[in-house]
């Protein structure tokens, strides 16, 4: 038997799972860990917190699958991006890793933004702005807050680049993850030269490029044994976690965007060749397939309704518990006691400012329109319109853009309700797809390792094997009109408001 493990590199927890060739799970663990908050500003792990978590994820898996170390071909990494970990010349970790989260940076991004143009910047890495969550605005602040740190780094690595470390002792990077940094160049596929050379970093410094999806090397044998493993599975190179959800359901051909709802809402399009949005809003990303880029934007989601389900929703949640049920379906099942629109009522989501592609961090939650008539339960589907809304915000940006979106692939929590997902079909009239497999970044990862060490011919076949289809929501042309004028106030409002979100 032929297994992959995949390994996805969280925020707050690390997902370990074991793939059959046909897409099946063999077995699942999740380790959660929590983050460092040394001041108000600074987000941070130490890497060995993170190694552990894998250790104890991998040998649950192991256990729970009764599946031979030797049956596993390939290890495959789906993971966060921006998180920077620092070695010494004895390549061990000169102080914790900063997290993605992490805005201490926010002095450096500025004089980064000043030195170099956010426009140029944009023209070379593909990011519309220089933001302290990059590595390059990371690096200056060490530079200029921590040099003795600076001084004595010898390789700066993100997450995934370490763990391919720890497995293999090679060091090797990818596009998808690294062009977030701000000194990779998404153009050539070359580290960016002036911004290394502003930063005091030689190439020496960073990982070997090298594409998603590649074999980099056996496991070591201590490692394998340290982990329970095989010596003889094969590392790959893996993806940024939303390339690897991409991927895992099956958005890997221009005309599909994947989206995905969870705390925050992730927007996919995969798309031939590099884009520049004149208008700054959309940053282009390099994607899991080589030679292939993304359209990624990242903005408000599911915690608007999760807010709304704490603040107000304590009576569904107690029903739940008795019932052993879901909160959120009961919340659904309310949303659907009330007309498309919900008679008017509309909400702008904005509760930690407003992202792509707005990227107005003044930005405020506002309900609007609603009257005596207007109960609870349309106050929960206001919110569900309000996230659709920004869907079909994002797909009206990439239209202007000759990004022609056909379909919708949906994953994360939000993706378990049938009530959210027919409100997006019917607010941006295209067909919403829902994956029997949920964990999509994972099963991505799994893909692409499958495909690198030859399980599968291709990428296309890989996909046609393991991921499967669960529903397929059509839009609802009877809806169509009344949510047109939904989209319509909902913009509307949003342009109306900019001056009083400065007050």
């Amino acid at each position: 038997m032929e297994c992959i493990l995949s390994l996805d590199l969280g925020t707050t927890a690390i997902k370990v799972m074991l793939f059959a060739k046909d897409g099946s799970v063999l077995g699942k663990s999740t380790q959660e860990y929590t983050l460092l908050t040394p001041t108000a500003l600074a987000v941070e792990l130490d890497p060995e917190v993170y190694w552990k978590a894998f250790k104890a994820g991998v040998q649950e898996v192991m256990s729970v699958s009764g599946v031979s170390p030797k049956d596993i071909k390939a290890l495959g990494i789906s993971a966060q991006g921006e998180t920077l970990i620092t070695l010494g010349a004895d390549h061990k970790p000169l102080m914790n890793a900063i997290v993605w989260l992490d805005n201490r940076a926010q002095e450096e991004a500025d004089i980064l933004g000043d030195e170099f143009g956010h426009e140029h910047a944009y023209r070379i890495t593909g990011q519309v702005k220089i933001v302290p969550t990059w590595p390059a605005s990371k690096i200056l602040w060490l530079k200029r807050n921590n040099p003795e740190v600076y001084k004595n780094a010898a390789k700066y690595l993100l997450i995934e680049d370490y763990f391919i470390y720890r497995m293999t002792g090679k060091f090797v990077c990818e596009g998808s993850l690294v062009c977030s940094t701000v000194y990779w160049d998404i153009i050539k596929k070359t580290w960016w030269k002036e911004m290394l050379d502003y930063l005091g970093v030689s190439e020496q410094q960073l990982p070997e490029l090298m594409e998603p999806g590649q074999t980099v090397g056996q496991l070591l044998p201590e490692v394998a044994a340290e982990l329970g493993l095989s010596s003889e599975t094969m590392i790959t190179t893996g993806a940024l976690d939303q390339a690897c959800g991409a991927i895992g359901v099956g958005n890997i051909k221009p005309g599909v965007i994947s989206e995905n709802t969870g705390a925050a809402l992730a927007i996919c399009a995969t798309v031939d060749k590099p884009f520049f949005d004149p208008q700054g809003m959309m940053p282009c990303h390099y994607h899991a397939i080589p030679d292939t880029y993304m359209a990624h934007t990242f903005t408000t989601g599911g915690m608007t309704l999760k807010w709304f389900r704490d603040a107000f929703c304590q009576s569904e949640g107690q029903v739940a518990q008795i019932a052993g049920l879901d909160a959120y379906d009961l919340m659904g099942k309310e949303a659907d006691s009330v007309p498309p629109g919900a008679d008017g009522l509309i909400m702008l989501p904005h509760l930690a400012g407003a992202m792509a592609p707005e990227s107005n961090p003044l930005a405020k939650g506002v309900f609007y329109g609603f009257t005596l008539h207007h109960t609870k339960p349309y106050f929960i589907r206001a919110v569900m319109e309000s996230i659709a809304c920004i869907v079909k915000r994002n797909i009206d940006v990439l239209n202007t853009l000759g990004i022609d979106v056909k379909e919708i692939r949906s994953l994360g929590g939000g993706s378990r309700s049938r009530v959210w997902n027919q409100i997006k079909a019917d607010v941006t009239q295209k067909s919403v797809f829902t994956m029997k497999n949920e964990e999509a970044a994972s099963l991505g990862a799994a893909i692409l390792a499958g495909t690198a060490v030859g399980i599968y011919p291709s990428l296309e076949k890989a996909c046609n094997e393991m991921v499967s289809l669960r529903h397929c929501l059509q839009p609802r042309l009877e809806n169509r009109a009344v949510y047109e004028k939904t989209y319509e106030k909902y913009l509307m409002l949003y342009d109306s408001l900019v001056e009083m979100f400065k007050v």
